[in-house]
């Protein structure tokens, strides 16, 4: 096991020492190449926002340098050769940002947060920004006629997010959604739906703030990259929240996500680490708007489906009609290559975690996705392998609750705490729970997956 520690750098003057603990391996993240520009699709961010009108505010432009971090740690400090247990990281940050003060005070909070997300033990640091880049972000025209986005939603490209958008341009508002561009499935997948919407609603002007944050071509010195992406998340919200601080007064930003999902209660005792993502988990996204609070930020982040399963808001979707036109092309399998070894194109694979639950939502309401493993019920799957692992353990979770249903109330707190929830919305997590996995136990029905 190594510790790093991240280093952010604004350009070759910014030679501030920072010392170095005995073990620690230190490397160095620029965010400044040539003249004044910032790197990692910040200045391309801060450039397309004021195209439509948003100004960030320098505490919003801090948050996306600090989720840089975050996000070049997460995807490129193995796991396997970096941690004592093949899963825990020390990863220490030391992020230049505008106001050190007002982050200082964040800093037991953040680390907390962190640490919730990715399972790692994070330690965040804080200090200005190195002399010519005190203010950085582009400023507001005199006069501006104020951006008309009313809210501001996650796009990712998967069914819920599809919703989400849909539901909300019902609604009649005027969202700024937030994607964040991923590998080339997920990218044709939000840039698809995102024509389509905006093709179905003519008469509203929402618009798309697209980041492409990819560290492929930086990396630590002789460590491999990490596929787990634990902390995706925290990118994804502080990109939607840096694009709020451009909105005039409180803004709300939309994390659609269905109830399921958001709570991710294992499904068998060994899914506590790697298969227990907490992206939209109750107690995260609290976490966040606490975070909100200390920085100053005059936002909120919410998840309106908390309550819903994804059946639930597929059938409850304010356009039914267009979610059934456009659902085939959105995109919410775990890993869309998985289709080129059966020969097939790039797509759902129909036996991830999220597939069979994106297949279970749609047996109601009708499903046109073309699913690599299109008939679940065709032959016995071995549990030993990919196509019958996620079905087994959802097949142990859902007799396990058919047995003894009154321990939902006990189940929903296994992923973390839910401390800030009262006891009507614990009764409604648990509920959620229940009817989640009573929509895989129809889509399961007559599927065989036993070790072979």
């Amino acid at each position: 096991m190594r510790r790093h520690l991240i280093i952010g750098r604004f350009g070759n003057s910014d030679r501030a020492v920072i010392p170095t603990a005995e073990g620690e391996v230190s490397t160095r993240l620029e965010f400044v190449v040539s003249k004044s520009r910032l790197e990692h699709d910040i200045g391309g961010s801060l450039d397309d926002l004021s195209k439509i009108g948003v100004f960030p505010s320098e505490i919003g432009l801090d948050l996306l340098v600090l989720a840089a971090h975050v996000q070049a740690a997460d995807t490129r400090i193995s796991r396997s050769t970096e941690s004592q247990d093949d899963w825990t990281r020390e990863i220490r940050l030391v992020v230049p940002v505008s106001d050190p003060a007002r982050w200082n005070a964040a800093i037991p909070l953040l680390q907390r947060l962190l640490n919730f997300l990715t399972g790692d033990r994070w330690t965040v640091g804080f200090r200005p920004r190195a002399a010519g880049f005190e203010k950085a972000v582009h400023d507001k025209p005199p006069q501006l006629i104020p951006p008309a986005f009313d809210s501001l939603a996650l796009f990712s490209g998967g069914l819920d997010s599809l919703i989400g958008a849909i539901d909300s341009l019902e609604e009649g508002k005027t969202p700024l959604l937030i994607s964040h561009a991923g590998d080339g499935a997920t990218s044709d997948a939000q840039n698809t739906l995102f024509e389509a919407l905006k093709k179905n609603y003519l008469q509203q002007n929402f618009s798309r703030l697209r980041i492409w944050m990819d560290f492929r071509n930086w990396g630590v010195k002789g460590v491999e990259s990490e596929k787990t992406t634990r902390g995706r998340s925290f990118l994804f919200f502080a990109t939607g929240v840096f694009a709020g601080t451009g909105l005039d007064g409180n803004f709300v930003l939309r994390a659609p996500e269905n109830g399921l999902i958001a709570l991710n209660v294992p499904l068998d005792p060994l899914r506590l680490g790697a298969f227990s993502t907490r992206t939209t988990h109750p107690f995260y996204i609290a976490r966040w708007n606490e975070l909100l609070g200390v920085l100053g930020i005059s936002g909120q982040i919410e998840n309106p489906y908390w309550d819903k399963t994804k059946g639930e808001m597929a059938a409850g979707c304010k356009n039914p009609a267009l979610l059934a036109k456009l659902a085939p092309k959105s995109l919410s399998c775990a890993s869309p290559t998985k289709g080129r070894w059966l020969g097939l194109g790039t797509g759902h694979c129909g036996f991830c975690l999220p597939c069979l639950i994106r297949r279970a939502a749609l047996l109601s309401t009708g499903d046109s996705t073309k699913y690599a493993l299109s008939d679940l019920t065709a032959r016995e799957l071995d549990t030993r392998e990919a196509h019958g692992q996620q079905i087994r353990s959802f097949q142990y979770a859902i007799e396990k609750l058919r047995q003894k249903p009154k321990l939902a109330a006990l189940y929903i707190h296994k992923p973390g705490p839910l401390s800030d929830e009262s006891p009507a919305r614990l009764a409604a997590l648990a509920d959620v729970y229940k009817r989640g996995l009573a929509e895989l136990a129809k889509l399961l029905a007559g599927v065989r997956a036993t070790p072979s």
